[in-house]
């Protein structure tokens, strides 16, 4: 080999280096001092996935930090947080300070939806079915099997029902979007308390069981004269029908960002501590009845206190920047309050970038 075609060899072997130096550089990035991890990951709740998909991607474009989430359902995101396989959950149901301080974890809310009847029955149009708490656990129950029940006409005066028998849905999986729908039912009925109760995997009285909300969502669209339940923007992004719902102050009630930040107004979340509590059949004339808040899950003490910053500072700007996509989505943005005392309670909240 010639001195030249060394030299140049050596040159070439030289900029491989220092390109793969610079890779290893540009894959961290700093805030405030401290070096932050380019990738961190989620896994947890389906009620959440729609906005944190969108929150995920528009803070990918404007950090170069991604957050890659999978939509397992809640009762699997708190197994592999558990486990360490994740840099943070994220929960419908919320934890017990007890369970928390078991596991070593933290938690608060990060946005605010609705859970909301599904239904399809070709000849209603969407939202105009009207259902009470009593009757959707009656159908659950499955003590009312047809769409012309006389407990469904009578809430439905002038409404035109089929008279098909009704296909009720629910999920599969471990989920927070069942502790929800279940937990309202045990509030309306005392029939739905004693013989189901709440959870986030019930022993369902009838019907069939879909996996994930996309799973829900997707079983009922293509089977008439279904019902199933899932979060407000997977009806609104597949153009999904659905009904209102009678809430506490004997209104009906459409689904929206304005009825659930009606419910999420009555809380008291300054003197709730580790931010555990619910938000069902809330008092108020606006109030959705099954709004629900989805509860991020980090450790107390991480191992690794730079990929915690960087979930932190993702969260922090979801606070601050996340509100327009929530509302695009139909989600409600946390009360300014809550986001101060969220932030208080990362000990040192980080800044955004």
């Amino acid at each position: 080999m010639s001195l030249d075609h060394r030299k140049s060899s050596m040159l070439q072997l030289s900029r491989m280096v220092l390109a793969a130096s610079l890779g290893v550089a540009l894959n961290l990035y700093t805030v405030g001092g401290a070096v932050a991890a380019q990738e961190v990951t989620g896994a947890g709740s389906t009620f959440i996935y729609p906005v944190l998909f969108k929150w995920a991607t528009d803070y990918d474009h404007k950090t170069g930090i991604k957050v890659n989430y999978q939509s397992v359902g809640s009762g699997a995101g708190l197994a592999q947080i558990k486990d360490g396989a994740v840099d943070f959950g994220a929960t419908d149901m919320p934890l017990k300070s007890s369970d928390l301080q078991t596991l070593g974890l933290q938690q608060f809310p990060s946005v605010i939806g609705g859970v909301v009847p599904v239904i399809n029955i070709p000849s209603i149009k969407p939202g105009t079915l009207r259902f009470s708490g009593p009757v959707l656990a009656a159908i659950y129950l499955g003590n009312i099997k047809k769409w012309n029940d006389p407990a469904l006409s009578a809430l439905n005066p002038g409404l035109k029902l089929p008279d098909s028998n009704i296909t009720v849905v629910y999920r599969s999986d471990d989920s927070g979007t069942t502790f929800n729908w279940a937990s309202y039912l045990s509030k309306v009925s005392a029939e739905w308390q004693n013989k189901v109760g709440s959870g986030t995997s019930l022993k369902w009285p009838v019907g069939i069981g879909s996996k994930g909300s996309e799973g829900v969502a997707s079983y009922v669209k293509k089977m008439p004269n279904s019902i199933g339940y899932v979060e407000y923007a997977y009806i609104k992004q597949q153009n999904l029908n659905y009904g209102i719902l009678r809430n506490a102050a004997g209104n009906y009630i459409t689904p929206s960002t304005d009825s659930f930040q009606a419910a999420a107004a009555t809380a008291d979340w300054k003197d709730t501590k580790d931010f555990d509590l619910s938000l069902l059949d809330a008092p108020g004339d606006k109030a959705y009845p099954i709004t629900a808040a989805t509860f991020i899950l980090l450790y107390k003490h991480p191992k690794d206190a730079d990929r915690q910053k960087t979930v932190q500072d993702f969260f922090q700007w979801t606070l601050q920047s996340g509100e327009e996509q929530a509302r695009s989505l139909d989600f409600a943005p946390l009360p300014a309050d809550l986001k101060r005392i969220i932030e208080r309670s990362w000990e040192g909240a980080p800044t955004a970038p």
